[in-house]
């Protein structure tokens, strides 16, 4: 009760106008991302930190909006699921302690390193799938080899890492990644990123990187409320739509989180040399 009343306090000091501003951007931000299959970071992290929150704690409280995010899109998309828990429980298994490692090094690593490494690899995500038309339009079954299996849970492992250390871009490579090694559309793709990094691997990294700084309550509240309304909203326009529409949407949001994250490390970059 006492957490209760002191939570609806901080709301009424806080900003009208921020919290509107914060409700809107989060709401349109989870919507592109739940039709894309990630990139939420790319404005709501950043509008976070504009309204005065420290990194940690705002990409703490993006983590844990973001599970809503996912629950808003498994939701909607649960019957995409029910044929893939097996693949589910390997993205799972290998990729939180991956998470766990990411989120526990962030204090100690050069974020520019990181933007510099995932804007790189998002903007050549996005001319990818621009020049694959067929990329993820169809869904099928590949028969995997020993290889291929290894392969995936290494490289599941390796975007945990980055999953717990920075915002943008991570469920885009597990939905590509999907895509790729399995065959799946990218409504099949998206579903079981929402389901596995949304809501799992957020939450589990969000609890470590809480453990930095708290997290801010009146902040939190409107976050989640518009990850989720997002996120359903989301996953409605794209099983109305179909991957076309995701395909499309998938290409442009590689490209805009890749461009983002590319500034913010030139930035860093630039102010480290003066």
């Amino acid at each position: 009760m006492h957490y209760l009343l002191t939570t609806s306090v901080n709301i009424l000091d806080f900003s009208l106008y921020k919290s509107i501003s914060i409700f809107f951007i989060s709401f349109f931000s989870n919507t592109f991302s739940a039709v894309s299959g990630g990139g939420a970071g790319l404005l709501q992290l950043p509008a976070l930190i504009l309204s005065g929150v420290p990194y940690h704690q705002a990409l703490a409280s993006h983590k844990l909006a973001t599970v809503a995010l996912g629950l808003g899109g498994s939701l909607r998309n649960y019957k995409s699921l029910k044929n893939d828990f097996y693949i589910a429980s390997q993205i799972l298994i290998f990729g939180l302690p991956g998470v766990i490692f990411g989120a526990s090094i962030v204090e100690f690593i050069s974020e520019k390193y990181l933007y510099l490494f995932l804007g790189i690899i998002s903007i050549l995500l996005a001319f990818y799938s621009f020049f694959k038309p067929d990329l993820g339009l169809s869904s099928g079954n590949k028969e995997l080899t020993s290889l291929h299996k290894i392969r995936f849970l290494i490289l599941i492992f390796l975007i945990g890492i980055l999953n717990g250390s920075i915002s943008s871009g991570t469920g885009l490579l597990v939905t590509i990644l999907l895509i790729k090694t399995f065959g799946m559309d990218f409504l099949r793709a998206i579903s079981l990123t929402f389901f596995t990094v949304g809501i799992f691997w957020n939450f589990t990294g969000a609890i470590f990187l809480s453990k930095i700084g708290s997290v801010p309550s009146n902040i939190l509240i409107i976050l989640i409320i518009g990850s989720f309304t997002g996120g359903y909203f989301g996953a409605y326009l794209s099983k109305l739509k179909g991957n076309f529409l995701i395909k499309k949407t998938f290409t442009a949001v590689c490209l805009f989180v890749g461009t983002s994250l590319l500034i913010k490390s030139i930035k860093s970059f630039y102010i480290n040399l003066l």
